[in-house]
């Protein structure tokens, strides 16, 4: 019998959320996605030390933060000779309002890709869904770079990156709930869950106008949540939710259709800079998750500059 690992793929692309490439080889994900805090996780395991000392290695690799980038692809081409798909590649969160520092951090990044022979289909890379980003990602695109749009948290921002024409967004699902909980001081059944009614409006939304940017849901909490959002275009999910998926017997079945979400009744929306702005601010949530997933990418990436320093020190 199926397990609901197994039933959730008929529905739904499963990316691997981790960048501990060892660990995914047994969920067989199409993709997989990697952020800073992710890496540093993975990179202090004694299994990627060699990784590590790589990147510190050698006289003419780059100053720490060149150094570091170098690490996230050696990762990103690690993890592509295990997915058959696509791997997701963080941008510097500390650029989060640099449109042209992020698009210069994203061009030399996939030079490397480049170099390295990877076709740049296989390559997304991932910027915070700021207004910045939003634009930086919508140059790359045109440039033919991929991007994937992070800390996803409100409606105005799935929009503003549907119309940069970015090639998919991912919104954060759990950490909506987690918002949600600590404000409201209850939990939510995954049906009237915010994080998960977040994800099912953006998918119908991009779908009823024809959109091609794909829909990623992220940051789960639960397998119920995931499985509440069976049939978006995909789901990327921990090792530790994969797991459970794998030794779950619980019936799936397509929770976002297509059809369905072309024939819902949607109003069009544009949100120009200040519009977006605005709602963004109106929307305490997005507002404080976004600040604080910024915030902590940077701390991460600083600690990771620190373990990359202290091994070229030794």
């Amino acid at each position: 019998m199926p397990n609901a690992l197994d039933l959730l793929k008929r529905f739904t692309t499963v990316v691997a959320d981790t960048g501990d490439f060892q660990a995914m080889r047994q969920y067989t994900p199409q993709d997989a996605t990697t952020n800073p805090s992710l890496i540093l996780k993975a990179v202090q395991k004694p299994d990627y030390a060699p990784l590590l000392q790589e990147a510190a290695a050698g006289e003419s690799a780059g100053d720490i933060g060149e150094r570091c980038d170098r690490l996230l692809v050696r990762f990103g081409r690690e993890i592509l000779q295990i997915v058959p798909g696509r791997v997701s590649t963080e941008v510097d969160a500390r650029l989060s309002f640099d449109a042209e520092g992020t698009i210069a951090k994203a061009q030399r990044i996939m030079a490397w890709y480049d170099d390295a022979g990877v076709p740049r289909e296989r390559v997304l890379i991932k910027i915070a869904a700021t207004w910045e980003g939003i634009r930086a990602a919508e140059r790359l695109e045109r440039e033919g770079i991929h991007t994937n749009l992070t800390l996803l948290f409100s409606f105005a921002q799935a929009v503003a990156c549907a119309d940069a024409g970015v090639t998919l967004v991912s919104p954060f699902v759990g950490r909506i709930l987690d918002w949600h909980r600590k404000k409201e001081d209850r939990d939510f059944a995954p049906e009237e869950d915010p994080g998960v009614q977040s994800v099912r409006r953006i998918y119908a939304y991009f779908k009823k106008f024809g959109y091609p940017t794909e829909v990623m849901g992220a940051s789960f909490r639960s397998v119920g949540q995931v499985l509440a959002l069976a049939g978006c275009d995909l789901l990327t999910i921990s090792p530790d939710l994969l797991e459970l998926l794998r030794q779950s017997a619980a019936p799936v079945e397509a929770r976002l259709v297509e059809a369905e979400a072309k024939a819902a009744s949607v109003e069009r929306e544009r949100f120009d800079e200040k519009h977006f702005r605005w709602a963004i601010n109106e929307d305490a949530m997005a507002t404080e998750k976004l600040a604080e997933g910024i915030r902590q990418f940077a701390v991460d990436a600083i600690k990771l500059e620190g373990l990359v320093a202290a091994a070229r020190a030794a």
